[in-house]
């Protein structure tokens, strides 16, 4: 595997981004808004997702918040134009992306919650595959309080992650949680000092990138993402199928090899990336 590192640059409206040792950082990067989101930068956040997954020298990627904020969801100027009808209809048909596109992806999605994550910026999180919190993040759904309904996927993505109780509780709600809070219903996987997120949320990416198969991740995914909508009895015939496959993969053969011969893997990129 080639390591590639770039200087921070602009990765769309409101986006920047580096890629180092096969993790692509995107950060938000409007921390004077705290990090809100017009449509076009959330438009370019999923083009950008969709060009990491698509670059072969990018294994996993993290996504994280400059300054305070993660992100503080929809920026109020873009939320007070939807009142009229004409900007709605350009929401809703000039997107460009499936609103769960995440889940489409074949890399996986490591969220360095840096701090506050309302509403779309919540839900941005909620896609990742794995969630490092910071010791001060404090999370909200916060649709309720707005008038409005559970956007994005969250009511399906929610009650998967937490449990049906906890997602009705912090959808209808709309309270904020703490991190402590978050951690112990199962929404965050590691809470942190806000200083070490990134770097901690990068080394385990890094870590991903330097020793898991990118074509076994990507099958993993779309395995447990699929899973949740079918019967015990199809995902494990599924498996089976993949199974068979995988044994007969490169990468089996490689990961054998270098264990006898005591060095880091290399897998080769996933077909497609």
């Amino acid at each position: 595997m080639s390591l590639s590192v770039l200087e921070a640059e602009p990765a769309g409206c409101g986006l920047r981004a580096t890629t180092r040792a096969g993790v692509r950082t995107i950060w938000f990067d409007r921390p004077d808004q705290r990090n809100t989101m017009t449509l076009d930068m959330f438009r370019d956040y999923y083009a950008a997702l969709r060009a990491a997954d698509a670059d072969p020298q990018v294994r996993a990627i993290v996504v994280t918040g400059a300054g305070d904020w993660f992100c503080a969801g929809a920026d109020p100027e873009a939320l007070q134009a939807l009142l009229d009808e004409r900007h709605r209809d350009r929401l809703m048909d000039e997107f460009g992306f499936a609103p769960h596109l995440p889940m489409t992806l074949g890399t996986p999605i490591v969220a360095a919650v840096n701090g506050g994550a309302a509403g779309l910026g919540l839900v941005h999180a909620l896609y990742a595959d794995v969630r490092f919190l910071s010791a001060q993040a404090r999370l909200s759904t916060a649709f309720s309080r707005l008038g409005l309904i559970a956007e994005y996927g969250s009511a399906w993505l929610l009650p998967r992650l937490v449990g049906v109780g906890n997602a009705l509780d912090l959808l209808v709600s709309g309270r904020k949680i703490d991190a402590a809070e978050a951690f112990r219903i199962g929404l965050a996987q590691r809470v942190l000092p806000r200083d070490e997120v990134l770097a901690e949320a990068q080394a385990y990416a890094a870590a991903l990138a330097a020793h898991c198969s990118p074509a076994s991740m990507a099958v993993i995914r779309r395995q447990v993402w699929s899973g949740l909508e079918t019967g015990a009895a199809e995902a494990a015939a599924d498996a089976g199928r993949l199974m068979a496959a995988s044994l007969a993969g490169a990468d089996f053969g490689e990961a054998l090899a270098s264990q006898l011969e005591g060095r880091a893997p290399r897998f080769a990129a996933r077909a497609g990336a």
